[in-house]
Order: structure tokens, then C-alpha cells, then sequence
């Protein structure tokens, strides 16, 4: 395990392949170091990949890809598109371009159930641990993809990667100067898609050693535009910047680094249908149903929702149960598309990485990072100029789902009107975190490592609302910077909370060499802390709330007893998490086991909701834990490497939700155990110098081992409901089960079956894949799927040589959905209900310059 500094003879390359070596990077500096039987540092690159896939010798199940993958993708396409290209890997692209959003799973895990990270840091959102795949790092940066399938490593820093992780490891400066730079022009080529073009550059420049002492550096930025693939208004307008300062220490590798990232995404919501409507879009209907126009341009009524006479103000018809008049018709619409509503984001993060030698055989590395969110998703809403009466007193606030603000919005001279406006979510995060190790080398053939890890995020949550300009659109995509006050002169937020979630993390690593067989155990003991600050009243179990920001609530609690008040709430989880694992070499194959222990601790939404509930031991969510098994078997020699893989999951309190992104609403479940198990395979071959094939494949199983409760029996106009669930007038509210036991999780393939191929015939490269996706249950109930689909991608690349800079130059064309396949895209699963899904993405090409990479 000793250290190996390697000169490479050849002249380096100024693209993003001169890098730390090929190897199979971890999360932090410490696994890196940890992992590997001997770290090979060169000045070139260490291919030990076939055409780029490499399968690590290692316990766990992993599957890595390189630049010599990445950089054959559509420039400015998301990572998370090209894993799919790892088995057990699912993910459905929102657009062609990568930049509006998509989901995926890995072996029937959620994004939620993944943690991501670069070069160590956590990704996931710190209170729902969603991933935004239109977020990540520009590829030209990274220097490969690090997929662990069903576990994670001991010193991560997750609170919710019960189905593996995704590492992004970005690279290493170049030893000389040297620019990187791309420009691209695409467009949607799908039949009356018409005229949306796709345009992105992006440049990077190696400062080499700047300093004499080996300090080098690289900084990147990336602008992209491009218009919605599906309707006549959203846009997206993203941009990005990276940056790295590498600073050698010695000749053994140590070395101190710091990397910053930031990223600016404008975009809208789109193409998002009811998953049954839209099952009958891709199935039934022409494919131009795909490509559609919303009211746009429009103009908002100029005095909306007047009330025309006192006689509206006094019909019971139009009133609430409080005498409160709700006028259904109070605004024209100009706006309130779901497409019209913006998904803003701002984030950023800082990202040390160290590596120290202490002693001979005492290695000490740290990597310090603070990151940064300021982001919002949500939309048009209609907000009253009125109050809202309880108990006889006048309230403004945010109550029973509507905005009171008790002053005029409009100018109109009264406070009768209904205006347009909008309410999106906000999020602002300040997340601090820090991975140390220290690793000991007890003599050449056992190593042993003890690792603290901590993640604090401090995670602020409102809802403030603007009023809508005239043409319908919102003046500030984040109102919070100059939000709507009430006549009591607060803010009106339709949430307000406030949520830190703290990881202290102590974990420990062995690993022994004995002969032929390497032997892994590892301890990681986790405590996390949730403190929640609920300053609106919880109404419901379902998290619904009241916000009256610092009025006398004296009336209104009166009125609502059964209203939690506001509050603050710790919730505390700790688990001893073991995992053991082991290989056995047999010279050109190796056969591999892992057993690992893995929790996902309860996100924010469903800790508010319990809010709901007495503060006892009784209401506090309890996390999911599972039990994962890989067994498996590799081989590598020369031109091919394999794997085949099988796996079992035992998972427990599986919590299951629903999302409806138009009412802005998800509901919980616990489908108690569901176990989890299947196949996944790859073999990459070289048949000559010059070619490639790639080929992979997945089952993926699962079973719901209990029937669900659905909730309970009620009476709808005299009939018990619902009665397809046993509901009879003798047990009006009891529970009622839904029939899950014994069925498949939805929203997950059972099937996937993918290849690559290329060739190059001197300065042309060419390539192709194709990804075969197999059916997916709507919901747990399994009633009914969506279609298996197959997607077939193109890339040219053209080698044009050494242009006036000095740099090579090639141009590159990616076709994408070759065939125009239509097709359901992601949804996330449901239990009983019909999620929204979006459309596929159309086939989209695009062509490209590109100097020095």
C-alpha cells in the first residue's frame, strides 16, 4: 500500500484527461487513499478502463466511467444522463439538453435514496434529500463518475443513502497551460416540434505551475440557452462557473486543493401530465400532441374579481362557513398555467481537499466545504385584498389554504378584489461540513483508518407571495427579495419554518490482505439531529397549515383547537451501521461479497407533519433501515472487463409518498418491509485498438410484504367510501387496507438493457447506444403500467488536428432519441394514486466545436 509517484514519459495532454490517475475514486480524500492497494500519480493518464468503463476490484458493487465516456456525450448534458449507462442505473431526461431537471433510480431506489456528491460533499437537498439533476457540474470538469450500487462508504456524509451513491470527482490542474473551449448549437428534430434551438460555451483554462513550486490551477465557465422542447414560453438560461487551486506537497502525495463551484439556473416547469393522460399521449395520439401552446401572451383582467354588487357579498352561495365571501371566478387566468411557473435556482459550494503525511505509514487527509442554496419552484395563485373573519375577529395570514392580506393589491380604491400573484416554495441553505481521516499502515498488507464526519445545514423554509405583472409573468422569480406584507405589516408566507439537520458522524475502516483474498469491515455510527422551528399553526396530520405571522391568535385558536400551535421540536436518530466485505483473486477474474447496514432518516415534510401530533415517543418518524447483500463475480484481463452481480435488499419502515406538483402536496405512507433484490451485468471489450463494445443489463425485483393502511372509512352522500376497500356502514371510521402486500414497488423498471459501440477510422470516431427501459407500475396497487421504451443515440467526432492555438480541434455531432421514441418519462412512483410524469424527451441533435478536449 505504499505510495507510487510515476513521470510519464509522453507530453501531456492539455485536455481534462490529465488528471489524478484512473483508479477508482471514492467520496473523500480519505476513501481515495484508502481504497487503493497502491496510488499511482502521473503526469499523463493511467488508462486501466476498457474504452473507458472501469470495474474496481473491490467488496462493494461499483461501476466507474471516465472522460474517455464523458467527453463522447452532448457537451452541457447532465451526469446524471450519462450513468445511465451503469446498470441498475434509470434515469429519464426532462429535455435532450440536461438542464431542465429528470429523476432516476438506482435498483429501484429513488434520487432521494441516493446521495451524490463531488469530491466528497453531499449534494442531495439537506432537508428532502431530492438531487436536482440540472444542477451538477459541467462534465468537461470532471475526471470521472464514481457509481456505488446499494451501499456507501464509512466515512459519507448521508443521511439518506440506503441505495448507494453517486461520486463525482472533478480534475486535477495541468501541469502546463492550456485552454479547453466548446461551442454548440442543437435543436428539437422531432416532426411539428418546430424551432427550438439549443445554444452552450464553454471554456477552461489550465494555468499550469504558476508559482515554480508546483501550484497549478484551472478555471471554467459555461453559458447555456436554449427554449422549452414542448410549449411556445418557458426558456432556460443557465450558467455556470469551476475552479481549482492544486498545490503539491513533496514527492510522496500530499497536496492541499480547494475547488468553488457555482451555478445560476432560470428555467420553467413543462411538460408534466397526470401519468395515465399522458400513457394515452404517447400511445394513442400523434406525435405533434407532444408539442403544445399554452395562453400565451395573454394580459391579466386590469380589475380583477370585482365584486359587482352587495347582493354577491350576501349570497350564502358565495360565502364559507364564516360568512367570508370566495369569489370563484375572481381572476381571468393569465398565468396560472402550470408551465408558466419558474423553478429558480442559485448554489454554490467551497471544497478543500488535503492529504498529509505524519509518520512513516500515518496519513492524515481533511476536506472542509460550505455550500450554498438559494432556490424556489412553485406558482400562480389567487391572493384576496379581504380578511378572513373566525370568532369574530378580522385575520390576515395564510388560513385554510388562502391569502388574506387586508389592504389593497390593486390600487382600485377597495379591498374586495382577488389578485394574481404567486406563492412559490423558497429554500435558502447554509450547509458547513468537514471529512477527516487518519489512516494507519500497520505493515504492507493491513491498513486501518478512523474517520469523523460532520454535516450541519442550516435549512430555512417560507413562502412568500408577489403580485403578477400584466402580462402574467412574475417580476421577481424570487419574491422573497421584496415580498407582499399584510395590513399587519408581516410577511404573508404560505410555510415558514425553520430546520437544522446536524450529522456528527464517527466511523472505522480494516483492511488485510491474506494471500489471494483482501478482507474489508468497517463500523459507521451516525447521530443525527433534526431541530425543527414550526412557526405556523399544523392543521392537519397531512401537514397543512395556518401562517398568522405575530397576530393575537387568541380568536383564531379558539375557533381551532385541534390546530397545533407553533413550536420547536428535536428529533434525534443513531444507528451502528456495520459492513464486511471480501474479494478472492484468481488472476484474471476475482470473485467479491459485502454485507452493509444502511439507514435514511426521515426528510423535513414528514417531520413537520408529526408536528401534528402530542410530543411523544409515539410520533416521531421513524427512519428506514435496510440490510443489503452483494455477491458477485469479476473478471479482467487485457481488452475485457466484466462483472455480474447479484443483490438482495431487506428494507424496513419504507416510506412511500405522493407528490402532486399542482397542489404543491405529498402524503406519507409507510409500506413497512419490502425486500429487494436482482442482477446487474456489464463486459467491455476492446476487440481491436480502434473499437469498442459495451454491453450492460439489470433485473430489478422488489416485493411489498404487508397490505397498507389507506386510511379511513367515511361516508360520501350516505355511502360508505371508498367500498372497493371494504368500507361498509359498520365501520365507518375504522382503517382501511389497500392490497399491497405481495406487490412491486412502482416507478422502477424490472428490466434494463443497454450497449455502446464505437469505431475509429483514423481522425473519425464514430459511435452509438441504445437503452431498452422495461415497463413501470403506476403505483403499488399494480393495476397498471406504463410502455418499455428504447432510446438509440449517435455521436461523430471528428478530429480536425492542430488548429492556429496550438491546441487540437475536433468537431462532434450527438444525435439523441434517433427513432423519435414517445414515451412516459420520470415519475416517482405512488402508492394508490395517478402521478404526474413527464413527457419524454423528443430527439434532439446537436453539433459542435471543440479545442483541447
Amino acid at each position: 500500500m505504499k505510495l507510487k509517484y510515476l513521470l510519464a514519459a509522453s507530453v501531456v495532454s492539455l485536455s481534462a484527461s490529465a488528471l489524478m490517475p484512473s483508479v477508482a475514486h471514492a467520496q473523500s480524500t480519505g476513501s481515495v487513499d484508502f481504497e487503493d492497494e497502491e496510488i499511482i500519480i502521473v503526469t499523463g493518464s493511467r488508462a486501466t478502463d476498457v474504452g473507458g468503463v472501469d470495474i474496481p476490484d473491490t467488496p462493494k458493487a461499483k461501476q466507474v466511467l471516465t472522460d474517455e465516456v464523458i467527453r463522447r456525450q452532448r457537451p452541457g448534458q447532465t451526469v446524471n444522463d450519462i450513468i445511465n449507462l451503469v446498470p441498475g442505473v434509470s434515469f429519464q431526461n426532462n429535455d435532450p439538453w440536461g438542464s431542465g431537471g429528470g429523476g432516476f433510480t438506482i435498483r429501484g431506489f429513488g434520487a432521494d435514496r441516493v446521495s451524490q456528491t463531488v469530491d466528497g460533499i453531499p449534494l442531495n437537498d439537506s432537508g428532502n434529500y431530492a438531487l436536482y439533476t440540472n444542477q451538477q457540474v459541467d462534465p468537461e470538469v470532471l475526471e470521472q463518475v464514481n457509481v456505488n450500487l446499494g451501499v456507501t462508504d464509512v466515512d459519507s456524509p448521508t443521511a439518506s443513502a440506503a441505495g448507494g451513491t453517486v461520486n463525482l470527482r472533478t480534475r486535477v490542474p495541468s501541469e502546463t497551460f492550456g485552454v479547453v473551449a466548446s461551442a454548440t448549437y442543437g435543436n428539437v428534430l422531432a416532426e411539428a416540434s418546430g424551432d427550438r434551438p439549443y445554444v452552450r460555451a464553454f471554456g477552461m483554462v489550465d494555468t499550469g505551475d504558476f508559482t515554480g513550486f508546483g501550484t497549478r490551477a484551472f478555471a471554467s465557465a459555461s453559458w447555456t440557452t436554449y427554449d422549452n422542447p414542448f410549449n411556445n414560453y418557458g426558456k432556460v438560461r443557465k450558467q455556470q462557473y469551476n475552479g481549482r487551486i492544486y498545490q503539491e506537497l513533496g514527492a510522496n502525495g500530499d497536496f492541499v486543493s480547494i475547488a468553488g463551484h457555482y451555478n445560476q439556473n432560470r428555467n420553467n416547469f413543462f411538460g408534466s401530465q397526470n401519468v395515465l393522460a399522458l400513457k394515452e399521449l404517447v400511445t394513442s395520439r400523434p406525435g405533434s400532441d407532444r408539442f403544445y401552446e399554452i395562453n400565451y401572451p395573454c394580459t391579466v383582467a386590469s380589475v380583477p374579481g370585482v365584486f359587482e354588487t352587495p347582493a354577491d357579498l350576501a349570497d350564502p352561495a358565495n360565502q364559507d362557513g364564516d360568512g367570508n365571501y370566495i369569489d370563484p371566478d375572481g381572476v381571468n387566468g393569465c398565468g396560472a398555467e402550470f408551465d408558466r411557473r419558474f423553478n429558480p435556482s442559485n448554489t454554490g459550494n467551497i471544497r478543500g481537499s488535503s492529504r498529509f503525511t505524519l509518520s512513516d505509514g500515518l496519513i492524515l487527509t481533511v476536506d472542509p466545504s460550505f455550500q450554498y442554496v438559494k432556490a424556489n419552484g412553485g406558482g400562480n395563485e389567487e391572493l384576496l385584498e379581504g380578511t378572513r373573519t373566525i370568532n369574530g375577529v378580522e385575520y390576515t395570514g395564510f388560513i385554510g389554504g388562502r391569502y388574506y392580506y387586508g389592504r389593497d393589491l390593486n390600487g382600485d380604491g377597495d379591498m374586495l378584489d382577488e389578485v394574481s400573484g404567486f406563492d412559490p416554495s423558497q429554500t435558502q441553505t447554509r450547509r458547513y461540513g468537514v471529512i477527516a481521516n487518519l489512516i494507519y499502515d500497520i505493515n504492507p498488507d493491513h491498513r486501518v483508518r478512523l474517520a469523523y464526519t460532520l454535516d450541519h445545514a442550516r435549512h430555512r423554509q417560507t413562502g412568500q407571495t408577489s403580485m403578477a405583472d400584466i402580462n402574467g409573468d412574475i417580476p421577481d422569480v424570487f419574491p422573497i427579495n421584496d415580498p407582499l406584507l399584510t395590513a399587519d405589516g408581516f410577511e404573508l408566507n404560505k410555510r415558514n419554518r425553520l430546520s437544522y439537520a446536524i450529522l456528527n458522524q464517527v466511523s472505522g475502516e480494516y483492511r488485510g490482505m491474506f494471500g489471494a483474498m483482501t478482507v474489508v469491515a468497517g463500523l459507521r455510527v451516525p447521530f443525527f439531529k433534526r431541530e425543527l422551528n414550526q412557526y405556523c399553526y399544523t392543521t392537519s396530520a397531512s401537514g397543512y397549515v395556518d401562517c398568522l405571522g405575530d397576530q393575537d391568535t387568541t380568536a383564531y385558536e379558539a375557533a381551532n383547537p385541534n390546530a397545533a400551535p407553533p413550536q420547536e421540536r428535536t428529533y434525534k436518530y443513531d444507528k451502528f451501521l456495520p459492513n464486511v466485505g471480501l474479494t478472492y483473486d484468481f488472476g484474471a477474474a476475482s470473485v467479491f461479497a459485502n454485507y452493509a447496514k444502511g439507514i435514511s432518516v426521515p426528510g423535513t415534510d414528514p417531520l413537520y407533519d408529526s408536528l401534528f401530533l402530542a410530543d411523544v415517543r409515539d410520533s416521531q418518524p421513524v427512519p428506514e433501515t435496510t440490510d443489503s447483500f452483494d455477491l458477485g463475480v469479476r473478471f479482467g484481463f487485457g481488452n475485457v472487463t466484466a462483472q455480474l452481480a447479484g443483490w438482495y435488499t431487506r428494507y424496513n419502515n419504507r416510506l412511500a409518498s405522493a407528490y402532486d406538483p399542482v397542489l404543491e402536496e405529498t402524503l406519507f405512507r409507510n409500506l413497512g418491509r419490502v425486500d429487494k433484490y436482482g442482477l446487474d451485468g456489464s463486459i467491455a471489450w476492446n476487440p481491436t485498438p480502434n473499437t469498442l463494445l459495451y454491453v450492460f443489463g439489470s433485473i430489478s425485483e422488489s416485493e411489498i410484504k404487508d397490505d397498507v393502511v389507506g386510511g379511513q372509512c367515511y361516508l360520501d352522500d350516505g355511502d360508505p367510501t371508498p367500498a372497493e376497500y371494504g368500507c361498509t356502514a359498520a365501520n365507518i371510521g375504522e382503517d382501511y387496507f389497500l392490497p399491497t402486500a405481495g406487490k412491486r414497488e412502482s416507478g422502477s423498471p424490472k428490466y434494463t438493457v443497454g450497449a455502446r459501440g464505437q469505431v475509429a477510422f483514423g481522425a473519425l470516431e464514430l459511435g452509438a447506444q441504445v437503452k431498452y427501459t422495461g415497463k413501470r407500475y403506476i403505483n403499488d396497487l399494480n393495476v397498471d403500467t406504463v410502455p418499455s421504451y428504447t432510446l438509440v443515440d449517435l455521436d461523430l467526432r471528428y478530429d480536425l488536428g492542430e488548429i492556429g492555438v496550438g491546441q487540437n480541434a475536433a468537431i462532434q455531432v450527438n444525435m439523441t432519441n434517433l427513432f423519435d421514441e414517445r414515451y412516459v418519462g420520470y415519475f416517482g412512483g405512488s402508492l394508490d394514486n395517478t402521478p404526474f410524469a413527464q413527457i419524454g424527451a423528443p430527439r434532439a441533435g446537436s453539433i459542435s466545436l471543440i479545442i483541447g478536449y
